[in-house]
């Protein structure tokens, strides 16, 4: 494998599941093959904040269909050195002297410079998106649910001014096709930051209804929703925007998205809280038409 001197350039921001490249790199990974190519639709697992999964799909080189099994995060060093993909990786993610990497996980190994041609499974993308923005939509609703909970101003409020009771929270989320599942800690860290959750056990299925109330006006609004970069490189900083009624709202984000929330017919939440009410399991489920 030759040196890699520039990170991958993405497409998926804007929602494209289709393009044409050229292999810049190809190493063993996982037991089969880790193909870089200039630029791609696909989108890669983030090993950082490992939400939404890599896409599927295939690759097409010299008359052959090549399925794209996985597609990961990979980097490797400017100065020279081996493509390293998850934990292997040694750098915080977006060190300026690394190129950072979409690899397609293939069968096989296609030759360095041979252009292709790379088509991500639709209805799949369709689906993770359809979830992603689902839950970016379910955490905003959660936050103006549990405003109340709050006994002082909270360290930190979300793009609607509410106190943000999903990121001060969250330990994980998982998006899924069709919807997601984030996990978020009540401990004594939030405790101490003016979260009250005495109560909440019962007022549980009285939250639910309120949030999925507002999901059914946000659905209903048809907000425009789009993902912005700086750059087309994997590494930029993206940001998810979202057009809603009670103003323009924002959240990081490295997924793919709907472009409007009226793609959605209907979208609802289930609760689940540990017995010792220290975890919250939010599960969403979104429908498109």
């Amino acid at each position: 494998m030759g040196d890699i001197k520039e990170s991958t350039a993405v497409t998926f921001p804007s929602g494209e599941v289709s393009g044409r490249s050229r292999v810049v790199a190809a190493a063993p990974v996982d037991g089969g093959w880790g193909v870089v190519v200039a630029e791609t639709p696909f989108h890669p697992l983030d090993g950082t904040w490992p939400d939404q999964p890599g896409d599927t799909g295939v690759l097409r080189w010299d008359e052959l269909e090549l399925r794209v099994a996985d597609c990961v995060t990979g980097a490797a060093p400017l100065a020279g050195g081996p493509l390293l993909t998850g934990d292997d990786i040694p750098v915080r993610r977006g060190d300026p002297e690394w190129a950072w990497l979409v690899v397609h996980v293939l069968e096989r190994r296609v030759p360095e410079g041979e252009p292709v041609e790379l088509d991500v499974e639709p209805v799949r993308r369709r689906a993770l998106s359809a979830g992603h923005t689902g839950c970016h939509l379910m955490a905003l609703a959660l936050n103006e649910a549990l405003a109340e909970r709050w006994r002082r101003d909270a360290p930190r409020t979300d793009a609607l001014g509410r106190p943000d009771f999903d990121q001060l929270a969250i330990t994980a989320s998982r998006i899924v096709p069709g919807g997601s599942v984030d996990t978020y800690r009540i401990g004594r860290s939030l405790r101490k930051r003016g979260f009250v959750p005495d109560g909440l056990r019962d007022e549980l299925d009285g939250v639910a209804a309120s949030v999925n109330a507002r999901l059914a006006d946000w659905i209903a609004a048809d907000a425009p929703v789009r993902v912005d970069a700086p750059s087309d490189e994997l590494e930029a900083r993206r940001i998810w925007r979202c057009d809603l009624p009670e103003g323009p709202a924002s959240l990081p984000c490295g997924g793919t998205h709907l472009r409007r929330t009226g793609e959605l017919v209907r979208a609802g939440v289930r609760f689940e809280l540990s017995g010792s009410g220290e975890e919250l399991v939010v599960e969403t489920r979104v429908e498109t038409a």
